[in-house]
């Protein structure tokens, strides 16, 4: 596929104006709600996308856009106190007059429609590592055909001071502080020794099997790697960086939770311009091609070098569970 160049500053500045936000209501307004029963919701998840998605309006009208909350659900689930609030801090950052309509019309732009070119926002990825002031970040992918090709993700947790905004375009992947500053190019780690392995995975036991991913490093060799817990595709900014290795997540035996596809586009098209792999456990590319969810059974996300052996043990975990 031929690289696309794309001008990402609105991007930039409006996940820099996300993060503000959310910093703003973890300080101030940290409350969350049921969204049918599924995952927590924020007003920070309604103010962040409002504000990325008033960016694409205005930088790419004619795109589509696939993000997980909705105008209607902003409308009917969150009460009208605490959807005053999010119109008021919109108006302050964004330094403009904001109705609800805007709101609702920034929410619902480019949903359900049909184009070659797609940005996926996940407007606070790792909301309940959110909500307990842990690693979250504001996502922003580019899928062009279906197949991630760039994104703006913005960490405001990393260990770096302030922050780090991520992004890629074009084969190539960067980082500078989520304040602005130096801009770097990333690669992942040439790590291969099982010694210097330093694996990640999900804090949240509902989104993953912790046991079996054990096993699954154990029967790599990699069973003495060094082990960190966060949230989010943070997971994957990292790797891309250089600072792990691998990102593994297998579900529990027999689940039916599906992997979204706005919980991994971004992450995707960063590792790759960085230089390491995404895959489903047995080595295929993750499907992006349909709908809201991907049509893969786990997710592999490393340097690369030493991808082949984690398929191999995963092979042999899932044979001994038959």
């Amino acid at each position: 596929m031929p690289p696309v160049t794309l001008e990402l500053q609105p991007l930039f500045t409006a996940v820099r104006q996300a993060a503000e936000l959310c910093r703003r209501v973890q300080d101030a307004h940290l409350v969350s709600s049921d969204k049918e029963g599924q995952e927590p919701v924020t007003i920070a998840d309604y103010g962040s996308q409002a504000i990325i998605s008033r960016a694409l309006r205005r930088a790419y009208p004619d795109d589509g856009i696939l993000a997980e909350e909705s105008g209607e659900q902003f409308v009917n689930l969150v009460p009208e106190d605490r959807r005053k609030t999010v119109v008021a801090l919109l108006s302050d950052i964004l330094g403009e007059a904001v109705r609800q309509t805007d709101v609702v019309a920034w929410l619902d732009h480019g949903q359900n429609r049909v184009t070659e070119r797609l940005w996926v926002i996940d407007p606070i990825d790792g909301t309940k590592g959110f909500l307990a002031l842990r690693s979250y970040v504001i996502a922003v992918g580019f899928m062009l055909n279906r197949q991630p090709v760039a994104s703006v993700i913005g960490a405001p947790a990393h260990p770096s001071p302030g922050g780090m905004l991520f992004h890629s375009q074009s084969g190539v992947a960067y980082q500078q502080p989520l304040s602005g500053g130096l801009l770097k190019r990333i690669h992942v780690s040439e790590r291969s020794e099982a010694s210097g392995i330093r694996a990640l995975e999900s804090v949240e036991k509902s989104h993953t099997n912790h046991e079996r991913m054990a096993r699954v490093r154990a029967a790599a060799g990699l069973g003495d790697a060094a082990l960190t817990r966060i949230d989010s595709m943070e997971k994957y900014a990292r790797i891309a960086a250089g600072e792990a290795e691998l990102y593994l997540r297998l579900p529990r035996l027999n689940s039916t939770r599906p992997f979204m596809i706005w919980d991994h586009a971004a992450g995707t098209a960063l590792v790759q311009a960085a230089g390491g792999r995404v895959t489903d456990i047995d080595g295929s590319p993750l499907d992006f091609s349909e709908g809201r969810a991907l049509r893969n059974k786990g997710i592999i996300v490393s340097n690369g070098r030493i991808h082949d052996r984690v398929i191999a043990a995963i092979g042999q975990v899932l044979t001994q569970e038959e």
